[in-house]
């Protein structure tokens, strides 16, 4: 009797210090990061996870009182906000739509009719909402997983390469895993028990992305400036990053490759591609493009130069009657729609509009190296 009335006592303390840790976390990226996307999404998810702490210990609803609708809403949605926590997490341009906060109203409400509204018992009811929750649980951990091994490779930045990967497989596992359980029923068969484990695999989950969020510097490697997105440096600008003079020789040869012999119009252009020509080891490609030009993603870096080639060939009257897509598709883009997304989130307006206005200005020192530049300026800066 004394060892099972340990169990829910254990639960309860273990489920305190989760929740303890986890608004701690959702403190520190609330205060440090909350002026960028993915530090506000972080937060809300930290909130998310304490909330499902509590609301999923056994037989702790009859004790919330009014505080179960609340808790249970942060709860039920918690699984959307994670998979835009992931997207926010691996893209830093990622923007949370209108119909993201509708989605998850619909979520909440789904979680709130099957905890407080509908009856214990299994009706038809019953069952088709609770079937309906266990797969948008199970789609949106497979979403956060694909947007992962999708755009993983693209990631510069190597701590947070390695620390995502962790966050986003253990979430996911957790997540698969625990409905998986409900499903088949270990919740009705040893409540108890089940909550025990329950807390034990939430406490490690979230003691080792508190350790490791701390142990790269409060974030500040998973996390982007909240400034403007970060462009390429020229070589004589780049000598303040901590790199030798062999890497900044090399930073010169990859600007050379880029401005002179345009590799970014290849389409299907890789890192993995791009380090095999320049004869470098993908990892160390990495480290220059990140820290020798200030790219968190290789996306985006490629993505600067094919920009910087359509807004000249835009603004060019001897262009004016070459089809928006040709100059897209000669830049490099596989097709207009991604194009026209990278060209407005750059620009702020549209590549028509753009071409309308004529709007040509001198670049400034900092985008001077997507400006497409002879020979002599680069042999001059190195």
């Amino acid at each position: 009797m004394a060892d099972a009335a340990l169990i829910p006592l254990a639960d309860l303390l273990l489920r305190g210090g989760v929740c303890l840790l986890l608004l701690m976390l959702a403190g520190l990226m609330a205060r440090d990061h909350g002026r960028v996307v993915a530090g506000r999404l972080g937060a809300a998810f930290c909130l998310g996870v304490a909330a499902y702490a509590v609301c999923s210990a056994a037989g702790v609803h009859a004790r919330l009182g009014p505080w179960s609708a609340p808790i249970m809403a942060l709860a039920s949605g918690n699984n959307l906000v994670f998979w835009l926590f992931a997207r926010s997490l691996f893209d830093d341009g990622f923007r949370p739509r209108a119909w993201h906060a509708g989605l998850w109203l619909a979520v909440v409400a789904l979680g709130l009719d099957l905890g407080l509204a509908l009856p214990p018992q299994k009706t038809g009811l019953t069952l088709v909402a609770s079937a309906a929750e266990t797969l948008s649980t199970l789609a949106f951990a497979g979403l956060a997983v694909i947007q992962t091994l999708t755009s993983w490779r693209a990631d510069l930045v190597e701590r947070r390469r390695r620390l995502r990967l962790f966050i986003v497989a253990a979430c996911a596992g957790y997540i698969a895993l625990n409905t998986t359980a409900n499903a088949l029923g270990a919740a009705t068969v040893a409540p108890q028990l089940a909550s025990l484990v329950e807390g034990c695999a939430l406490a490690a989950i979230a003691g080792a992305v508190a350790w490791s969020l701390l142990s790269v510097g409060g974030g500040q490697a998973l996390f982007p400036e909240p400034s403007a997105a970060p462009r390429p440096l020229a070589p004589v600008e780049a000598a303040e990053a901590p790199l030798s003079r062999e890497d900044l020789d090399l930073v010169t040869a990859l600007e050379r490759a880029m401005v002179h012999d345009r590799l970014y119009r290849h389409e299907n252009l890789t890192i993995g591609a791009l380090a095999a020509r320049q004869g470098l080891p993908e990892y160390r490609l990495r480290r220059l493009i990140n820290q020798g030009l200030g790219h968190r993603n290789f996306n985006a870096f490629l993505n600067g130069y094919r920009i910087a080639e359509a807004k000249a060939a835009l603004a060019d009257p001897a262009q004016a009657q070459v089809p928006i897509l040709t100059i897209a598709l000669d830049a490099g883009f596989a097709s207009l729609g991604p194009f026209n997304r990278a060209f407005k989130a750059e620009t702020g307006t549209t590549p028509s509009a753009w071409r309308r206005e004529g709007a040509v200005t001198t670049p400034n020192r900092a985008d001077a190296s997507f400006i497409p530049v002879p020979a002599s300026r680069i042999s001059n800066s190195a």
